[in-house]
């Protein structure tokens, strides 16, 4: 949804008579995009994207079709065989979605898409399905949305995956849809090089941002500002930059934190960490040997493999941790 920020404000900014719509329930349809949601000018302008654009036609008619006064409308849509192989989908499948006037949407929600942050959307929709009232969640702001504190509770948790996603649940005064939409990941990487470069593209691919340093300041910098999404994997084996670069991480309590290297040169970074005062349970947090075990051999294996453990780390599912191995191992044999 990040990408419909700029069209959003400027939409609302003309006085269109805009919506938002997004799915509320869904069945089928194979992978899909968890932040997938489609702006439409009853006019027939569409911005965005949800079911690689099947539905946005019936979206438009449905639109123009909400009355006034109403800010929810709540339309059943489905698509099966060679249409939804035409479209490009997986497979068919089927969905309820919510249309949303823009005028409804807070413009705190935009806001906090535009800056990076971390924020849900809360969404009660009153029992007939024609009244919707959204608030904005972010960790710490004590907000207390419509959809009561089980909701600012839920909302927090997606947030915590560190992935965007929707829920939907129902209460005693309607349904309540929770959106979450984390900062993208922000891949801090310790060192240069072909490996650097190549955990870089890897992360493209995954939509996260990445930069790759050798320089103190500028790691503990980025480190620091972007410290509720930022990961660190560290490549260097210099002692003057990677020690204090990674307790620096460990203090501000980073999401990931993955350092590459041999027995003798973590055994090297351990006794400096412990020298700088960190503790035996921050230093529990270092993941080395680093990268899920994939049997990676190659460069670009290992910087696949790193990037699942990054993966698997934010979204805390259980993957199976890389097992000290030789020179040809997953990120373990360089000196």
């Amino acid at each position: 949804m990040r990408e419909l920020v700029e069209t959003a404000r400027r939409w609302a900014a003309e006085g269109r008579t805009a919506f938002l719509a997004r799915p509320v329930t869904e069945q089928g349809f194979g992978p899909r995009d968890p932040a997938g949601a489609l702006l439409v000018d009853p006019r027939g302008e569409c911005a965005g994207s949800l079911y690689r654009g099947v539905f946005d036609e019936q979206l438009v008619a449905e639109a123009a079709a909400v009355p006034d006064g109403e800010t929810a409308r709540v339309c059943q849509v489905s698509v099966h065989g060679a249409e939804a192989t035409g479209a490009g989908l997986t497979c068919g499948g089927q969905s309820e979605i919510l249309v949303q006037p823009l005028a409804s949407v807070p413009e705190r929600w935009w806001e906090e898409l535009a800056l990076g942050s971390s924020a849900a959307l809360v969404t009660r929709l009153s029992e007939d399905g024609t009244q919707a009232v959204s608030t904005v969640v972010r960790v710490g702001d004590g907000a207390a949305p419509a959809g009561g504190p089980e909701a600012v509770r839920e909302a927090l948790e997606l947030l915590g995956r560190h992935r965007a996603g929707r829920e939907a649940r129902y209460s005693d005064e309607g349904l309540v849809l929770i959106e979450a939409y984390p900062a993208d990941p922000y891949l801090v990487i310790g060192g240069t090089g072909e490996l650097a470069e190549l955990i870089g593209r890897q992360a493209e691919l995954l939509g996260w941002e990445w930069l790759t340093t050798q320089d103190r300041a500028e790691a503990e910098k980025r480190l620091s500002a972007r410290r509720g999404s930022a990961c660190l994997v560290m490549l260097s084996h210099e002692p003057s930059f990677d020690a204090p670069v990674l307790g620096g991480a460990l203090r501000l309590g980073i999401p990931y934190v993955g350092a590459l290297g041999s027995r003798r040169t973590q055994a090297r970074r351990r006794e400096d960490l412990l020298a700088a005062g960190l503790t035996e349970a921050q230093l529990a947090h270092v993941h080395g040997p680093i990268g899920l075990d994939l049997g990676a051999r190659t460069p670009a294996e290992t910087a696949l493999a790193i990037c699942a453990e990054v993966l698997s780390v934010l979204t805390a599912v259980t993957a199976v941790a890389a097992e000290p191995a030789g020179p040809a191992g997953t990120g373990t044999g360089t000196p």
